[in-house]
């Protein structure tokens, strides 16, 4: 890397939004890796909003500004341009569509708000983004002579929530917007409110299922039922009060077939853990009334959560780095995967010897994950946070504000600790007690009356921004997906009919697409743990590709008026329904179906040759088949490979497979399509899986 001496003049920009002081810059390197560019990064003054510049070699830029927005609730202006950034696309994937990339940290460091800003949640939802894009093309100009062309804002789960507030309030600085996995509400332009988040109460629904399913067998046998070939009844053996709040779950939108992730909590259990003091804060009432008051559980039904109580002052008994769990023997065992994936992406942003974790022995059974833990003695005394992940006496932990930044930090072995977890309990009815208006919640009224007494719903907190209003000029591509348990697919109706009620259908035609993309969860499988019986990867798929084709496709939409096709689809009962042809169902990924024997389930004898058949068809204009693939056993390995002429638009191939061990086998096919019909493309291939059930006896 190389420091450059021919500095950017800052001085003579003046700022739009004065909440900024005067813009400053305090590194700016020429830089080979990941592709070649120039690395500016700086910052506005008397404020906490933090910037990030690539540029790639003039010879190389296309005249385009793109801006990704981190996720959760942002934070970092060098997320994108460090590996998991890298993983989505990043810099490299800037370069491929010709842009050069902007980052800005949304206005804040880490989790915490700008002591200037204070709660204003417009500065958090899209000022901070705009008034660095703003700085970009100034600084643009005198890095590649001329500002861009055009420019373009993209991002999934927190920055697909934010990335539509960016095109709506600033029509001058960006022509489209491409959110995936996004939601919240809606409310008239120009909105100013913090958002009313329907993923709190649909989250606690998800935890008060996995708790009370959370048994081996229980589990095991719900998750069997909705893969393929299953019995497709999920409420097969569970009692009353198990049933009711199953089907609470799935009438929210819960995606049926990925009923794993119930029991495999990623990002949801962070929301809580970052808006849990807020939520206390907000509504104290609802976390007593839980346990004391008619009408709650808590109180009308103590044997639906007595035996999951922890309420302990002990102390800690070690203190775990990220180094140490990923190095320490002790944390070799498979239960620890999650705690260690989830800490080694921590670790790109804080270093290995962040304190990550802490051991407490000696606690009770109960409940741990959501668990708060508040230290009471020690340089850490009264610092408040609350389990993310658990497993036996280990606790990772995160917090709110400060909390979030030092987690463990200056915490010792021997300090006093608080593990309390009945404000997690309350919170896993939540959903019950805190409606809001949205069709999701609609099971929980009757005649239009809520069902049980109700608290207000909360506010989301500041960095999640503010409300959509739907009202834009631009074009928008709204990508969601179909198994996605941290963003549920209803989340991706709300934009839409938001679009439809602000401008109606013509504005919509002409400035509003929504794809689906099947089988993809909130992160792709390589960064889940595999299923009790198969590998994540055979059925759910790496969405990335699809994310950078549709990006490309927004830009041809707005610089060439070739408008991309909407997915068709149903919404039934919380479930989103597609047509079972691609001709039919539209969008630009690969529709497949897979049986074996003739049906979705076959029963063999060992020995026995399965006669095997893929049925696989691209929407229009998508592309081709590049690549058909077999996985034989649910070990995600895909040995075999059909051979392919790259031409076709709709396949159907037959394979054959001996099973010699019995057992349960799930059969599945992975095909792939690109848009030029390109197989030795490493880029865009659009990918979908399909199974079938094979019982070997």
């Amino acid at each position: 890397m190389t420091t450059l001496t021919a500095s950017i003049d800052c001085e003579s920009y003046r700022v739009t939004d004065q909440h900024f002081g005067a813009p400053y810059i305090d590194l700016d390197e020429e830089r080979e890796t990941p592709v070649p560019h120039r690395q500016i990064h700086g910052g506005f003054a008397d404020c906490d909003t933090r910037f990030t510049f690539y540029f790639p070699p003039k010879d190389q830029w296309q005249g385009r500004l793109v801006m990704p927005m981190e996720g959760a609730h942002a934070g970092h202006e060098d997320f994108f341009g460090g590996a998991l950034g890298e993983a989505m696309g990043g810099l490299p994937l800037t370069a491929r569509v010709g842009g050069y990339m902007v980052e800005t940290n949304m206005g804040h460091i880490g989790d915490d708000i700008d002591a200037k800003g204070g709660e204003d949640a417009t500065l958090y939802g899209w000022r901070a983004a705009v008034e660095g894009a703003r700085f970009s093309k100034y600084v643009a100009r005198q890095v590649y002579g001329v500002e861009p062309h055009h420019s373009y804002v993209w991002g999934g789960s927190g920055g697909g929530r934010r990335s539509p507030l960016v095109l709506e309030n600033a029509p001058d600085v960006f022509d489209g917007a491409m959110p995936f996995m996004g939601g919240g509400d809606v409310r008239p332009f120009p909105a100013t409110e913090r958002i009313k988040g329907a993923q709190v109460m649909s989250f606690a629904c998800m935890f008060n299922v996995q708790r009370l399913l959370r048994d081996p067998g229980t589990a095991s046998r719900l998750i069997d039922a909705m893969q393929p070939g299953g019995t497709g009844n999920p409420f097969e053996g569970l009692d009353t009060h198990q049933a009711e709040e199953l089907a609470s779950l799935y009438r929210q939108g819960f995606p049926h077939g990925n009923e794993f992730m119930i029991f495999t909590p990623m990002g949801q259990i962070w929301l809580w853990s970052s808006i849990a003091d807020l939520l206390v804060e907000q509504d104290p009432t609802y976390f007593d009334d839980f346990w004391t008051k008619p009408g709650y559980i808590g109180h009308d039904l103590p044997t639906a959560v007595e035996r999951d109580v922890i309420d302990v002052r002990t102390t800690v008994s070690r203190v775990v780095t990220v180094r140490d769990l990923l190095t320490d023997p002790a944390f070799e065992a498979p239960e620890y995967m999650m705690t260690k994936t989830m800490a080694g992406l921590m670790a790109g942003e804080a270093g290995m010897d962040m304190a990550y974790a802490i051991e407490v022995k000696g606690l009770p059974e109960g409940y741990r994950l959501g668990a708060g833990l508040q230290l009471t003695s020690g340089e850490a005394a009264g610092r408040q946070l609350y389990a993310i992940s658990t497993v036996g006496d280990l606790f990772a932990c995160d917090g709110h504000g400060e909390a979030n930044l030092k987690r463990f930090e200056g915490v010792k072995a021997g300090d006093e600790i608080h593990v309390d977890n009945r404000k997690f309990l309350a919170f896993c009815y939540f959903h019950r007690h805190h409606l809001m208006e949205d069709a999701q919640f609609d099971s929980l009224r009757h005649d239009g009356q809520a069902i049980y007494r109700q608290h207000p719903v909360p506010l989301m907190s500041p960095l999640m921004g503010v409300s959509y209003t739907g009202h834009y000029a631009g074009k928008l591509l709204w990508m969601q997906h179909t198994h996605d348990s941290s963003l549920w697919p209803g989340q991706g109706l709300i934009y839409r009919d938001a679009v439809m009620a602000t401008g109606g259908p013509d504005f919509a035609a002409d400035h509003y697409r929504l794809q689906w993309t099947q089988n993809a969860e909130h992160i792709p499988p390589s960064y889940l743990p595999n299923g009790p019986t198969r590998a994540t990867a055979t059925w759910l798929i790496d969405y990335f590709p699809i994310i950078e084709q549709g990006l490309a496709d927004l830009i041809s939409w707005t610089e060439g008026g070739e408008a991309p096709s909407n997915t068709a689809f149903e919404w039934v009962d919380g479930q989103v329904k597609l047509p079972a042809s691609a001709s039919a169902r539209g969008g630009i990924q690969p529709v497949v179906s897979v049986t074996a024997d003739g049906g979705v389930r076959t029963h063999v004898a060992a020995g026995d040759q399965v006669q095997l058949v893929v049925d696989t068809e691209v929407p229009p204009h998508a592309g081709t088949i590049v690549s058909v693939e077999w996985d034989w056993d649910g070990s995600g390995s895909f040995p075999f490979q059909h051979e392919v002429t790259g031409r076709d638009t709709a396949l159907t191939l037959q394979a054959s497979h001996v099973y010699d061990t019995s057992g349960t086998y799930f059969v599945t096919a992975r095909v792939r399509s690109q848009r030029d019909g390109d197989a030795s493309q490493v880029h865009r291939l659009i990918t979908n899986v399909a199974s079938a059930r094979i019982v070997v006896s």
